[in-house]
Parts: C-alpha cells; sequence; structure tokens
C-alpha cells in the first residue's frame, strides 16, 4: 500500500534549506542573483559600466547633444580654439569637434562592438560543436586557428584592407575574420573540460542529439568567460579601428570616427599648436577602452566560479 506523501511545513522548508546550504555552501534562492552582486560590488566595473552606457546613449542620440552637423565645413571658423559657441573647438576646416566626437562614437563603436560580435558568431560556434564532437572536424579547425593566429594581427588585417579596399563594412568583415581565433580556443576549452561532466553523460544516455546538448545544454555554462572576451575584444577592435584611421587605412575620411579625428594629428604643427583638435578624441577613446577593461573584469570576477567565496 503506497503512503501519501504529508505536505512540508514551513519549519521543515526551512531545515531544508539550512542543509542545502551547509551540503552545497550556497543558498539556492540567492544563486541567481550571486554574479549580479558580486559585479555590483566592484566599484570600477560600475564605474567602467556607466560610462560607456552614457557614450553609447549620447552617441546614438547625438542630435540632442549638439545643433552642429560634424560635416558641415565652415571656412570662416577654422582652428578656434574651444569656447562657449564650439566647446571643443573646431578643426582645419572649421567642423564642430565636440560633434565629430560625439557622431564619430556611433561608428567606432558599431565597428568595435559589430566586429566583436561577428568574430563570437563564428568562433564560438565552432568551437562549441567542433570541441564537443572531436575528431577530425576539431583537428581542421584547430589547424586553421593556428595558422590564423601565427600572423600578427596587425599586418593580417593591413594586408586584407590592401586587398579588399576601404569602407566601414569591409572593416568589420576583416576584423571579424582576423579576430575569430581566440574565441574559437576559448571555447573549444571549455567545451572539451564540459563535456565529461556526469549531467552530460546522462544527456547523452537519454539519447539527445549533439547540436541540442552542445548548445542548449553545455554551452550556457560556458558563457561567462566567452563575454569577458567579446568585451576585450571590442576594445580591441576600437583601438583598431583608431591605428588604422589614423594611417589613413580605416573608415574613410569622410566619415567622422574616432580614429579619422586623430587623424590630422599626422601635421606636426597641428600636433604642436592646435591641441584641441586631437587631444579630445585621445582622451575619449582611452577613457572608453580603458571602461571597457574595467566591465571585462568585472564580469570575470562575478561569473569565475573559482573566485566566488
Amino acid at each position: 500500500m503506497s503512503r501519501e506523501t504529508k505536505p512540508k511545513s514551513n519549519l521543515d522548508k526551512r531545515f531544508d534549506l539550512i542543509r542545502d546550504r551547509e551540503v552545497f555552501g550556497y543558498n539556492p534562492k540567492e544563486s541567481g542573483n550571486r554574479a549580479f552582486k558580486k559585479l555590483k560590488s566592484n566599484r570600477l566595473a560600475v564605474i567602467g559600466l556607466i560610462f560607456v552606457l552614457a557614450i553609447i546613449f549620447t552617441s546614438i542620440f547625438a542630435p540632442l547633444f549638439t545643433k552642429y552637423n560634424p560635416q558641415k565645413v565652415d571656412l570662416r571658423n577654422m582652428l578656434k580654439p574651444p569656447s562657449a559657441e564650439h566647446i571643443l573647438g573646431t578643426d582645419k576646416i572649421g567642423r564642430d569637434i565636440y560633434a565629430r566626437i560625439i557622431y564619430g562614437g556611433r561608428i567606432s563603436i558599431l565597428v568595435g562592438l559589430g566586429s566583436a560580435l561577428g568574430a563570437a558568431l563564428i568562433g564560438v560556434s565552432i568551437g562549441a560543436y567542433t570541441g564537443y564532437r572531436g575528431g577530425w572536424w576539431d583537428s581542421i579547425f584547430l589547424r586553421i586557428s593556428e595558422i590564423v593566429m601565427s600572423f600578427p594581427q596587425i599586418i593580417l588585417v593591413l594586408l586584407l584592407v590592401t586587398i579588399l579596399g576601404q569602407s566601414l563594412m569591409n572593416l568589420i568583415i576583416i576584423f571579424t575574420l582576423t579576430g575569430w581565433g581566440s574565441l574559437y580556443r576559448m571555447t573549444r576549452a571549455q567545451m572539451l573540460s564540459l563535456r565529461e561532466e556526469e549531467y552530460v553523460q546522462a544527456l547523452r544516455a537519454f539519447g539527445l542529439s549533439r547540436p541540442r546538448i552542445c548548445f542548449k545544454h553545455i554551452l550556457p555554462n560556458a558563457l561567462g568567460p566567452i563575454m569577458v572576451n567579446i568585451t576585450l575584444s571590442t576594445a580591441m577592435f576600437i583601438l583598431q579601428e583608431a591605428g588604422l584611421s589614423f594611417l589613413g587605412l580605416g573608415v574613410p575620411l569622410n566619415i567622422p570616427t574616432w580614429g579619422n579625428i586623430l587623424n590630422v594629428a599626422q601635421d606636426l604643427r597641428i600636433l604642436q599648436n592646435y591641441w584641441w583638435v586631437w587631444l579630445p578624441s585621445g582622451i575619449t577613446i582611452s577613457l572608453f577602452v580603458l571602461a571597457i577593461n574595467f566591465v571585462g573584469d568585472g564580469l570575470r570576477d562575478s561569473t569565475d566560479p573559482t573566485l566566488h567565496g
């Protein structure tokens, strides 16, 4: 005869909660918010996130923050220093520097974030499946990634820019094709570790397909380090775009970007006598990249289980 299960009282539930806390070392009700609380307690990460969001918001809604057109030429106001009319001055053909910086943030952030997400889409997809499946597919893509990463990335980017030409879309494609290797290898390493877990063996025993096990059940457990890598890749691609645009090999000069604003600093006269033309853009790039790195460090600390107390 089967015995009817007696519902648990509130006292029994509290005892179960205490038992789980002693056995597993954490409170199950708080486990979902643990990473967020740890991220929130990291002051540098919070400051960096606020700064990044503020720059993105300002760039998206740039017309609300300036009345000037970033591409409008005003030959009567060439190389004017900062004033009430132009808070960051004007460049050598009279364009407002402040307007060019906040409008240029759209393109610079688009290049950095778009390239990082594109590289993640390729690297994570291939690394997750081949890392879980193994075999000759894994060997082939591992050798391809080694070949791509054996070249200095900036040299490879310069070569592809020369071949494909200068355009915004070409730059994003080039950064994506040259930057997926690190994300692929990181994802592959995570999958090689997680595929031996007991829950994966149980899923195999139930007859689930490889793609479903890989992308639905294993990959979510490896997203922490991947998200950190995406943030750091975004900062790296923004710096690379600025460097290429400074050399005149990035986004076409008629499009305002942070790197194109720095391009005028090649003129020694501008560099020495008209600091407001290039210094605000350089400071913006430095602070934005630094803020992204702070966010990446905060994500790493909050998502790495080995750092949880």
